[in-house]
């Protein structure tokens, strides 16, 4: 996966701090819709391999696995987890409502799972970028 970046500072051991702007829904006329709750800009440290200097424009690179298995994680889990909570309510005769109710409850172990696969995989093997142009 690449995006484009500008470089802010270079770091010591062939690093620089990169400013990324993240896509928006809209497209980026948030003017229109005011519904971005995130930040736009957002800084990272990425491999320097071609010696790139303070305020020129990059294209950073990340392994596409790495995101995808992020976003997996963090968008379906709880979704399964939501459906297999109103499934298990439903196949013991409950009504609708606590359905529902035992659904959100579901989300409850999701959300720790989560986290915690988060948290090890953020400190065992985080995601890198690279300045590959």
């Amino acid at each position: 996966m690449t995006q484009e970046a500008i470089v802010i500072r270079t770091l010591p051991d062939q690093m620089a701090e990169v400013l990324v702007k993240r896509s928006t829904a809209c497209g980026g006329s948030c003017g229109s819709c005011e519904s971005c709750i995130y930040q736009s800009d957002l800084t990272v440290a990425a491999r320097n391999l071609i010696n790139a200097r303070p305020g020129q424009k990059v294209t950073i690179s990340s392994k596409s696995s790495r995101i995808f298995s992020a976003a997996l994680l963090v968008y379906i889990l709880p979704l399964v987890f939501f459906v297999l909570g109103f499934a298990c309510a439903d196949a013991l005769g409950a009504k609708e409502g606590v359905c529902i109710a035992v659904s959100f409850l579901f989300l409850i172990p999701a959300l720790i799972i989560l986290v915690r696969t988060q948290k090890r995989k953020t400190k065992d093997n985080p995601i890198t970028f690279d300045i590959i142009a």
